[in-house]
């Protein structure tokens, strides 16, 4: 699949099969993530991947958009680390990068994915950060549950030229 293919045909996915998915393959999309651009080349995400149902099975507990993640065999949490900024408050940019990545990546490779969204809800950072035992200076971003698509949400064309301005508003 070419990169215009994958940006026009990516859909969210919230089924899942219960067909698993290889470490190797999710490092394979967390190496497409890493290679996101960020300001100042500052890089300042951390990726934990999730395949422990318990826990996978806990994160609808208390963030209402995740019931997904019962049923899905992996999962990628993306993480920012303010620490590693050269450019303050440019992570969240960054992160977003990554996770867009992530999510093209995925789809290129047959892969159903959703943008769960963490940050900037401490409802759901503070439990997330505690499930997972994670650092203090360390923030959830954003979960990716990941799988084998369940489901077929057809392609959409989303562009809209009266969005469009040449030169001024």
């Amino acid at each position: 699949m070419d990169a215009l293919e994958a940006l026009n045909t990516r859909r969210s996915i919230r089924a899942f099969t219960s067909r698993p998915v290889s470490l190797d393959l999710v490092r394979e999309l967390i190496r497409a993530a890493m290679h996101a651009p960020s300001a100042g080349n500052e890089q300042p995400w951390h990726f934990i991947i999730i395949t422990d149902p318990a826990i996978l099975g806990k994160i609808p507990d208390f963030h209402p958009y995740a019931g997904m993640m019962a049923e899905a065999p992996v999962a990628v949490l993306v993480c920012g680390d303010p620490r590693q900024e050269k450019h303050p408050g440019m992570w969240v940019q960054d992160l977003a990068a990554a996770t867009q990545n992530l999510l093209l990546a995925a789809h290129a490779k047959g892969l159903g994915a959703v943008w769960v969204g963490v940050h900037p809800r401490e409802d759901r950072i503070l439990p997330l950060r505690k499930l997972i035992e994670m650092p203090e200076a360390i923030i959830p971003f954003a979960l990716i549950p990941l799988g084998h698509p369940a489901e077929k949400a057809e392609a959409e064309d989303r562009y809209r030229p009266e969005l469009i301005h040449l030169n001024t508003w």
